[in-house]
């Protein structure tokens, strides 16, 4: 399962989103884009790793853009880690390679009284699930923001809400890729407020319902430390762990176009 992870979702990506380009340089899988710039797979050892690494630093730096590497820990060569590092990647937290079958997942969303769940397709949902990310996870969601709203209406995203009356609760979105059997599920973040009603297991369940109609065999997730154990419960495997080692935008990039980086 590893294995066919690797080959769709990282070497043999592709991406339909406007403005974006996947190319494979060497042994390097990039993607350059509107909403995400950065590392998608390689396949190095302690003579390339350095080249690189270069390579795609001075790719990124030229467009005026931060990147990620997104590291794994089965990739190599083993020191990785310490070459992106040394080369300006600044580590965040890890996060646990989760895969699991579609046809061995619940379905049906169950929630608690007074609760319910909606699909977003307009900027108002958008602005409500970024209300939810910044309370669950804290920190500037700026980013995050802008690409929800260039996903919108895409056949590729679906955007979940869960509201407690007009309040939202919880928050969640699912990338469709096809020709992968592979739907990936990110920002599943729920109010810390209303954690333990359930309510992070719905989400994964009307997911899960959404990706069996469309044909999905597999979701695949990057859990953290609160997910991994409900995903767990319901029957996720941990395959790997990942880690986003961020390169910033170049100085005078950053303090032009205002972002977290220049702060």
């Amino acid at each position: 399962m590893l294995d066919l992870f690797d080959r769709r979702l990282r070497r043999d990506a592709v991406d339909d989103t406007p403005g974006c380009r996947i190319e494979r340089v060497g042994e390097v899988v990039r993607r350059t884009g509107p909403d995400w710039n950065g590392v998608l797979w390689s396949a190095l050892d302690e003579n390339t790793a350095d080249a690189a690494i270069a390579d795609a630093a001075a790719h990124f730096d030229a467009l005026g853009v931060e990147a990620e590497w997104k590291l794994y820990s089965h990739d190599r060569p083993a020191d990785l880690a310490d070459r992106l590092l040394a080369a300006g990647f600044v580590p965040e937290e890890e996060e646990t390679l989760m895969v699991a079958a579609v046809a061995g997942q619940p379905r049906e969303a169950v929630l608690p009284d007074g609760v319910r769940l909606v699909d977003v397709t307009d900027p108002g949902g958008v602005e409500l699930m970024d209300r939810v990310h910044r309370a669950a996870f804290g920190g500037s969601w700026d980013g995050m923001r802008e690409q929800l709203l260039g996903q919108l209406g895409r056949d590729t995203t679906v955007m979940t809400l869960v509201l407690a009356g007009d309040v939202p609760v919880c928050a969640a979105r699912m990338d469709l890729h096809p020709g992968t059997g592979f739907a990936s599920l990110w920002g599943g973040g729920t109010h810390p407020d209303w954690r333990g009603r359930g309510i992070y297991r719905a989400v994964v369940a009307h997911r899960a319902g959404t990706a069996a109609a469309r044909g999905y065999r597999w979701l695949q997730v990057d859990a953290g430390p609160q997910s991994r154990p409900i995903l767990e419960r319901l029957g996720f495997r941990a395959l790997s762990t990942t880690t986003p080692y961020l390169r910033p935008a170049p100085p005078a990039r950053a303090a032009a176009t205002g972002s977290p980086a220049a702060d």
